[in-house]
């Protein structure tokens, strides 16, 4: 008997599944679980808690300028476009306050990560130390400092944060995640021409939602993730 031939219909291509944890180890539960321990405290000024992370866009422009809107009608406009390059999003967010800081930068160099860090120490001037939740991308680090400032200045703003990494395909542990979503669902899902329209519609959005202090309900906690991923603990026991 032949292979069996897929019937009409069966095969669904316009359906897609993802899934973001990737193969499980003890140095990735070894990561989360320091994550969620961090997320599980309660707040503390001298010590505040943020989640950073970056995203890059595609500016659009338009080929043949929309039709005004009218009431009670969607927006209409042509489906060409031109393309006017790049920017990056830096979003950094502490989930228990409800505050957050956005950039909208050309790059995500190691000088785009230093001068945004910079801007987050000086805003908590008053807290002993920063805990800052991050991926692992290679300009996520204090070495990105010394690229970019005198060795005295780039030690002085090292000392002020405290680095916690997410595992690899451990992003969604990232609370900075969730606040970028969100700025991509009320304001980025529409063609936007230029650097500085997106910073500024960006920055009128991050506005509002610090004057009304938009906070992140955190739910997975390491107890939670004992029970949920039981077997992938029982898994890493049993290859030792």
């Amino acid at each position: 008997m032949g292979p069996r031939t897929a019937k009409k219909n069966e095969l669904k291509p316009h359906l897609k599944q993802q899934w973001c944890i990737g193969k499980i180890t003890g140095a990735f539960l070894a990561c989360m679980e320091n994550i969620l321990y961090l997320y599980s405290l309660p707040y503390d000024p001298a010590y505040p808690l943020l989640c950073f992370d970056e995203r890059p866009c595609v500016l659009h422009g338009q080929v043949v300028e929309p039709l005004v809107m009218q009431p009670g009608k969607a927006m209409r406009y042509d489906y060409e476009y031109k393309r006017n390059g790049t920017c990056c999003l830096l979003v950094a967010v502490e989930p228990l306050t409800g505050f957050r800081l956005v950039e909208v930068s050309q790059q995500r160099t190691q000088a785009d990560y230093t001068r945004f860090m910079q801007r987050l120490a000086a805003h908590y001037g008053q807290a002993k130390q920063i805990r800052l939740v991050q991926d692992n991308l290679n300009t996520h680090q204090a070495g990105s400092f010394y690229s970019t400032l005198a060795a005295e200045e780039a030690f002085a703003l090292a000392q002020r944060f405290e680095y916690h990494y997410t595992p690899k395909k451990g992003s969604w542990l990232n609370m900075a995640e969730l606040e970028i979503n969100a700025i991509v669902r009320q304001c980025l899902g529409r063609r936007i021409e230029s650097q500085q329209r997106m910073a500024e519609e960006v920055g009128e959005l991050v506005k509002e939602r610090n004057e009304k202090q938009v906070t992140i309900n955190w739910q997975f906690t390491p107890t939670l993730a004992r029970q949920k991923l039981a077997r992938h603990y029982e898994d890493v026991r049993s290859k030792n």
